[in-house]
Parts: C-alpha cells; sequence; structure tokens
C-alpha cells in the first residue's frame, strides 16, 4: 500500500523531469516542449520508507517514456549519478528523487513485478483521519515464474533502452519506449512486466528479466 498526501512539490515533478530527461542517452522527444503525464503506477518499499513511482511521461510530441523513480528523505550514499534532483514537499519537507533504476529497493520491487507478478501498490490518501482508495491510472501484469527472486544489492546499471540493472544473479530490462510489443525472440526471458491505461489498445512491454 503507498499512502499519498494531497501535497505541493515545488519544483513540480514534471518541472524536475523537464530539466533531466533530455540528458538521457534514451531520451526522444521535444527538448523545448511540455513534459506531460500520461500514466503512472507505484511499487511499496517493505520497509515504508522509500516512495517508488514510475511515470510514464512524453516531452512534447515525442513518444511515451518510462521513467522510475524513488522519493528520499534523505540522500542516498554514492548514488550521486542517478540523482534526478531535490524537491520540497509540502507535507514531508524535502525529498531526494532518484532514477530508481540505481536505488537498492527498486530493483528488488521490480524483479518481484516481473518474475513473481507482485503487483502495483494500491494508492490510498489519508483525509481527515480517513484512508481513501485512489484509482489507478494503469494497469500492469507481470510473469508467474519459479525463479528465485533477488535479495542482494545492485552489481551494475547500464542506462540504455532498455535501461540494464543487474542483481544478484538476475539481469532485469526497464524498456524506456514502451511500445505494443513481446520479449525480442532473440532474449532467453524468464519474466516479463506488461502494462494498460485508458486510449491504449493493446498492452506494452514495460520490462522483463533475463
Amino acid at each position: 500500500m503507498a499512502l499519498l498526501h494531497r501535497a505541493e512539490l515545488r519544483p513540480s515533478k514534471l518541472e524536475l523531469l523537464a530539466g533531466w530527461l533530455p540528458g538521457r542517452p534514451w531520451f526522444t522527444g521535444d527538448t523545448d516542449g511540455p513534459v506531460t503525464r500520461v500514466a503512472a503506477y507505484r511499487f511499496d518499499d517493505p520497509a515504508g520508507e522509500v516512495g517508488m513511482e514510475t511515470l510514464l511521461v512524453r516531452a512534447g510530441a515525442g513518444p511515451v517514456l518510462q521513467v522510475p523513480l524513488t522519493y528520499r528523505g534523505a540522500p542516498l550514499p554514492g548514488a550521486e549519478r542517478f540523482l534526478v534532483g531535490i524537491v520540497e514537499h509540502s507535507v514531508l519537507g524535502r525529498r531526494w528523487v532518484y532514477d530508481a533504476c540505481g536505488d537498492p529497493v527498486y530493483p528488488l520491487a521490480l524483479a518481484a513485478a516481473v518474475l513473481a507478478d507482485a503487483g502495483q501498490a494500491e494508492e490510498h490518501f489519508e483525509v481527515d483521519g480517513e484512508r481513501e482508495v485512489r484509482a489507478p491510472s494503469m494497469t500492469v501484469a507481470g510473469s508467474r515464474t519459479d525463479r528465485a527472486l533477488p535479495a542482494g544489492p545492485v552489481d551494475e546499471v547500464v542506462d540504455g533502452d532498455p535501461t540494464v540493472i543487474r542483481v544478484d544473479g538476475v539481469e532485469l530490462a526497464l524498456v524506456r519506449r514502451p511500445v505494443p510489443a513481446d520479449v525480442p525472440a532473440d532474449v532467453p526471458a524468464v519474466g516479463q512486466l506488461t502494462g494498460a491505461w485508458p486510449g491504449r489498445d493493446a498492452p506494452v512491454l514495460l520490462a522483463y528479466a533475463r
């Protein structure tokens, strides 16, 4: 479960991405165009400390891009390469925003979704002491495999499309420009994650393990 707050962020997530995305090797879009949100989904941090949200966005008239982010209340040591920026949250205070591929909590959550169909987090708002469920803007579906889930630290992140995350003997491939397609035929995949949102006729490939 993801507990969300009705809060203001400065800069906003999309403003932050507008400055960060053009520097990515997998970026495609209008560098001067606005970044707009298409859909999003979240994973749970078992410890309840780190927010994990994957945004699907467009830059101008460009294609849909997949951008997983983590939100932390303090800097993550050794992760300067993956820092997207810092925002001020009107409820939680200062938050450090990272490209989730380089945050140790995210690959484990992604692997669980890809290999064990762990699903996405249910989103809740707390209003006047009551919790309200927020309907998801998209749905995701994983595979049910007998592959053991990784538990160790991230060994390597290779930024590209797909972005490859190697962790505890598992290689996760995050598709940065999701398209209605299956895992490439020449890839010995052991599981995949697909997603769909209103207006999208066919599910898109979000990630796979190999």
